[in-house]
């Protein structure tokens, strides 16, 4: 049987896709699957010697105020971080697309610190931030004002925390913004100055619906970095992961300190479970909400 043109391209085209799609079969369903199985054990080194304890763990969970406590934190990092750096960006894009010279400079210094690895960019804000010697508390003493614990106090930690990863994701935010602000078409804006729009009202009618899309999938990636928010809660406070007094902890945190810490790997699959859960909730509710067919 001799296929045709169309049906070979669609058979090599298959072919090609099936590589990938068995990496990510591979390297990430089957683990996701392993930790479901995994939840329903009580984990053992040696296999044989593995308890089935059925959904348990899951119980466990109702009842665990450091489960909680990680819950909460993860939401409040998510509604902290999600809009300053969306807001941040939209507004630090605006303001680059309308600059005379140097946008590719300023988009280059804004962008510089998303490729800087996360553990250098913890390290030295936990060096800056520091009560004693850090440069922050020296710029507020030649400014008059006492110096602060940051990291050290249960009730600013985590909006420090956050503001660093603010500020290490904002070049990325700023560069999406830039491509879809670039890509309106002037003539939408040229017709709408034509009937007598102008600043707010552009943005509004123009800007704001043509970069949905943009939007949207800013909102997406950032709340599932937040939830998995893990490198920069460990690096920042290094010697109390987690503190003070739990206050930064969070749950990709959390199953760190059950699976490797307390070696407790079936209760720690049991919380992957529902973070895992909660993100595919959090985009779906997200997605629907959010996305939108713009009409002009």
């Amino acid at each position: 049987m001799r296929l045709s043109l169309g049906q070979r391209e669609a058979l090599w085209a298959f072919a090609f896709l099936a590589i990938p799609l068995a990496f990510f079969l591979y390297f990430r369903i089957l683990p996701a699957f392993q930790a479901l199985l995994l939840s329903l054990y009580e984990w053992h080194a040696d296999p044989s010697m593995r308890r089935f304890v059925g959904l348990e763990h899951y119980g466990r969970l109702l009842e665990d105020p450091l489960l909680r406590r990680a819950l909460l934190n993860t939401l409040l990092y998510t509604l902290l971080g999600v809009p300053l750096q969306i807001l941040l960006g939209l507004v630090l894009a605006l303001l680059l697309r309308r600059a005379p010279w140097g946008r590719d400079l300023f988009r280059a210094v804004y962008f510089a610190p998303y490729i800087t690895p996360a553990v250098a960019v913890a390290w030295v804000w936990s060096w800056m931030l520091s009560p004693h010697f850090g440069l922050v508390n020296e710029i507020l003493g030649l400014l008059g004002l006492p110096p602060q614990p940051f990291l050290q106090s249960p009730s600013q930690a985590l909006p420090t925390v956050a503001w660093v990863v603010v500020w290490q994701n904002l070049g990325f935010q700023i560069v999406l913004f830039l491509a879809g602000l670039e890509s309106i078409p002037r003539e939408y804006y040229e017709a709408a100055r034509i009937d007598g729009a102008e600043g707010f009202r552009l943005f509004r009618h123009i800007t704001w619906p043509l970069l949905n899309p943009v939007l949207v999938f800013s909102v997406v990636i950032g709340t599932i970095g937040y939830l998995q928010l893990f490198t920069q809660v460990v690096n920042l406070n290094f010697t109390d992961q987690g503190g003070p007094l739990n206050s930064t902890l969070t749950l990709a945190l959390y199953i760190y300190q059950l699976a490797f810490l307390r070696f407790q790997l079936g209760y720690a699959a049991a919380v992957t479970v529902l973070l895992f859960l909660l993100i595919l909730l959090v985009t779906l509710v997200q997605l629907r909400f959010l996305s939108r067919r713009v009409e002009l």
